[in-house]
């Protein structure tokens, strides 16, 4: 039986990421006014300067990125439907129920007002659109796999 291995190409989880997270900070100016406000928030919230929290947040696009890069083979449907499907779980389960929270706003961030949980869905969703587009090229086939040819 040929075993397949698939491995992430690093390269393009790092360009999608930040072209995402990018894309997600200009729906951000576009509906707050507010250029890098996760960096802020995220720079008041854990004690950071504002340069290691604009690391941190696009950092976190391009793990996002990655973590898409290794899952999206197994996830059924068109790619625009699996970048949706994980972007918005990922904005319940780690906006939604963690980080919300742990900022005082509740869950699924209500106590801050409906704008907070729109808005996160909102960005998240507009950062799935190079996750969409890349999936057919963030994965390629490992050399090394078990039964790929010498």
């Amino acid at each position: 039986m040929k075993t397949t291995h698939k491995k992430i190409n690093w390269f393009k989880s790092i360009i999608v990421g930040i072209v995402g997270t990018i894309l997600f900070d200009l729906v951000g100016l576009i509906m707050t006014g507010t250029w890098w406000d996760i960096p802020g928030v995220l720079s008041k919230a854990i004690g950071v300067s504002f340069p290691v929290a604009l690391l941190m947040h696009y950092g976190n696009g391009v793990a996002l990125a990655a973590i898409y890069a290794a899952l999206h083979p197994s996830m059924v449907g068109p790619g625009w439907f699996k970048a949706l499907a994980f972007t918005t779980l990922e904005t319940v389960m780690l906006v939604w129920f963690l980080l919300f929270p742990l900022l005082g706003l509740g869950i699924g961030g209500f106590e801050g007002g409906l704008i907070y949980p729109v808005l996160s869905m909102i960005r998240h969703w507009v950062f799935a659109i190079p996750l969409a587009y890349s999936c057919r090229a963030e994965l390629e086939p490992d050399s090394d796999a078990v039964g790929a040819p010498a």
